[in-house]
């Protein structure tokens, strides 16, 4: 297995989407920062995480619109860790937002470059529906410490889809 690195994911709401910060370059493990619009925070039960290879010649716009598995092959996707050591091309996180709106989650992704990093919010439905999503480039993961990355709002959408990404 090649090296990894943690990618450390805070995830956060406001009363309406909001722009994403532009990216710090303050040398700590990767953090992501993404705003959710308060109307669907009733029905957001997760957060799933998936990390593409060949970053800039995919377009993020095609890839928000509906669920990204009706754009990629799911051996396209990067085989992540989550802290309890589960791999999976897709993470699922159950949404746990504190009572400032932030929520915190540890990804271990490959060594590598030019990455983009889609997180979808789902509901809480069964099956769950596809509620928006983040798309982010992701220029470098190093071994050592990694600048962090302040992810664009998400994307809410009225799409119905079924988010699951098949292992």
């Amino acid at each position: 297995m090649s090296p990894r690195t943690s990618l450390l994911l805070l995830l956060g709401t406001a009363l309406a989407a909001g722009c994403g910060a532009a990216p710090s370059t303050s040398g700590v493990p990767l953090a992501l920062d993404v705003m959710i619009d308060r109307a669907v925070l009733d029905e957001l039960g997760a957060f799933q995480v998936v990390v593409l290879p060949d970053g800039q010649s995919r377009r993020c716009g095609e890839l928000q619109r509906t669920c990204l598995n009706q754009h990629v092959k799911p051996d396209e996707a990067l085989v992540l860790e989550d802290s309890n050591g589960k791999e999976a091309r897709a993470l699922r996180f159950p949404a746990g937002l504190d009572r400032d709106g932030a929520q915190e989650l540890a990804v271990d992704i490959p060594v590598g470059r030019d990455y983009v990093v889609i997180i979808e919010a789902l509901s809480r439905t069964n099956p769950p529906r596809f509620l928006g999503s983040s798309c982010n480039y992701l220029e470098t993961v190093s071994s050592t410490r990694n600048d962090p990355l302040i992810a664009a709002p998400i994307s809410l959408v009225a799409v119905e889809c079924d988010p699951t990404f098949a292992p």
